[in-house]
């Protein structure tokens, strides 16, 4: 866990009294609308359909049990004794008073923790693997880059006003689990043939409106150069992204407009200009930024199997079934890293309590050295969990509701809040996902289906990630009702894709569903998969890759029709 500096402290202080100060000017009648936006918007403060929403920043997703009950603390102080884990790795609050949301930025701020610069036009939050740094299979531990890009970003002047919102994800890992290629910047760690560590560097990435899967304008980028590389593509996307047009202004336009390898040439003859200007980084520089993280004292006595888990496991299907869904490998012997799921019949997809939050915390002290992860599918992780200590661990997480042996199946949908509380959504998303839970609520019978990454956004702006899940559902208006756009094959990243070392975003199969319809499309979608395998393990998403989306779209038209 990263540990301020004082000046560190000393920028989120003065930010929230800055704001403090912006916002007593707005509720007076001192400041317009029109000037307090982007100000409210650079601090996180949105107005949502029922109230203002505050989205709290969780840099690369990584928190301390201090911070956790914070979040529980202002979630009984100043919400609804609730907040919404985000697929950014962040947190929500739906129900804040505007005149109190200094007060909770102060309280933030106690903590090491603000909402700067989760949204407007700026550099946002940049997110990484949720088990980075004790992931077996890592070139390089990302949390220290993540961490430097955080520091270069954070109020950076000449890129406060962006044309558009901008997004970085970085990856430790050749298993791209950060899904780099759907970012306006991915990176992902590799080493040349002489051993060095960089970076493979891809731009124009991204979802929404226009979903496209960013190209690689450097196949290494030596890591002296990270931040002199980034400043490039920023200061070209800034000069030349479009501003006459919010819905073609992200870079990922700027490149296809400009061609990539167009876009390549001006990133490199701005990275010429300047990269003897004073940004390359130091092995000095990087050594000071890792020695402010915690450290993790493992025990190095413990085997990589524990005879009491191994028991416990063929004693109980249960604990077995968890076992083999939601723990992970990790880098050193006689350690998991274990996700807890917050997908659960009846709760909104990344809701959590006040008490849950301080239950968790709790958990997270005794098993996890007092440190928790938040992944992209709105999940939590406990990163350094001892094997022996599972059996333990599962019983209280049961108790909570957090151990259903869901994850990477159908039962793990990702969902944004949708029209429940998004002024931009077009149609709900929350009880969509709770309809197809219900239908496949059986874990057998998700065990049965394998490998399924399923996805719903409530509007074209796809906080959901529609468009790279297996099944993606997009929520649209037709004549003022609401109504639902079905896609298949997505895949967020080329472990998931596996067939190549690409992303892909899903096809559409037709015309669009009412909303009582979708569970039953889903139902036919998973039919007409589990016909076509041609073995137990081949995924739903490998079947769409060789088959194509024909056979799938001829039984659901056939069926609704």
């Amino acid at each position: 866990m990263y540990q301020y500096t004082a000046f560190d402290q000393r920028i989120v202080e003065e930010r929230v009294a800055q704001f403090r100060d912006q916002t007593t000017r707005f509720l007076d009648g001192r400041l317009s609308e029109d000037d307090f936006r982007p100000l409210r918007l650079q601090n996180g403060l949105y107005v949502q359909k029922h109230a203002p929403m505050l989205r709290v920043a969780v840099p690369y997703g990584l928190l301390n049990t201090k911070q956790v009950r914070m979040f529980a603390h202002i979630a009984r102080e100043y919400d609804r004794d609730y907040a919404h884990f985000t697929t950014r790795q962040n947190i929500q609050y739906n129900w804040p008073e505007l005149k109190r949301v200094p007060d909770i930025l102060a309280d933030l701020a106690s903590v090491q923790m603000h909402a700067i610069q989760t949204s407007g036009n700026c550099i946002r939050n940049t997110t990484t693997d949720q088990f980075a740094g004790v992931a077996p299979d890592e070139v390089v531990n990302p949390l220290v880059w993540a961490e430097i890009i955080r520091q270069w970003s954070t109020i950076h002047p000449e890129f406060a006003y962006l044309p558009r919102k901008f997004k970085i994800a970085i990856s430790g890992s050749h298993d791209d689990r950060a899904a780099t290629l759907v970012h306006d910047i991915g990176l992902l760690a590799t080493k040349n043939v002489a051993g060095e560590i960089g970076f493979r560097v891809a731009v124009g990435g991204g979802l929404g409106r226009t979903p496209i899967v960013g190209v690689v304008i450097k196949d290494f980028l030596p890591w002296q150069h990270l931040i002199t590389y980034l400043e490039a593509i920023l200061r070209v996307y800034n000069r030349l992204g479009r501003r006459d047009n919010k819905y073609k202004a992200r870079i990922k336009i700027t490149v296809k407009e400009n061609t990539p390898a167009q876009f390549s040439q001006w990133v490199d003859d701005e990275f010429e200009a300047t990269k003897n200007c004073g940004t390359e980084l130091t092995n000095e520089q990087v050594a000071a930024i890792a020695s402010r993280f915690t450290q993790t004292n493992y025990n190095t006595d413990l085997l990589s199997d524990d005879a009491a888990d191994v028991t416990f496991a063929a004693a109980n299907p249960e604990y077995a079934r968890w076992r083999k869904r939601n723990t992970h490998a990790h880098r050193v012997n006689g350690y998991a890293a274990v996700t807890l799921s917050l997908k659960r019949k009846g709760v909104p997809p990344g809701d959590i309590t006040a008490d849950e939050l301080d239950a968790v915390a709790s958990l997270a002290d005794v098993y996890s050295q007092g440190e928790l992860r938040v992944t992209h599918e709105q999940n939590l992780v406990f990163a350094d969990v001892e094997i022996r200590e599972l059996p333990y661990l599962w019983q209280e997480l049961k108790k909570l509701g957090f151990a259903t042996a869901n994850i990477g199946l159908i039962g793990n949908i990702i969902a944004c809040p949708g029209g429940d509380f998004c002024s931009l959504a077009n149609a709900v998303s929350i009880p969509v996902a709770a309809a197809i839970h219900e239908r496949f609520e059986s874990l057998d019978y998700q065990f049965d289906i394998g490998e399924l990454d399923l996805n719903i956004s409530g509007c074209i702006n796809a906080c959901g990630h529609h468009h790279v899940g297996h099944i993606g559902i997009l929520g649209v208006d037709k004549n003022g009702e609401e109504w639902y756009q079905v896609t298949i094959g997505g895949a967020q990243n080329f472990a998931q894709a596996g067939k190549d070392d690409t992303a892909r975003i899903g096809k559409i199969i037709g015309p669009s569903f009412a909303r009582a319809e979708v569970p039953d499309v889903v139902e036919q979608l998973i039919q007409t998969y589990l016909s076509l395998r041609e073995r137990d393990d081949e995924r739903f998403v490998d079947v769409v890759v060789r088959t194509g989306i024909e056979p799938f779209k001829e039984r659901v038209y056939a069926e609704a029709h």
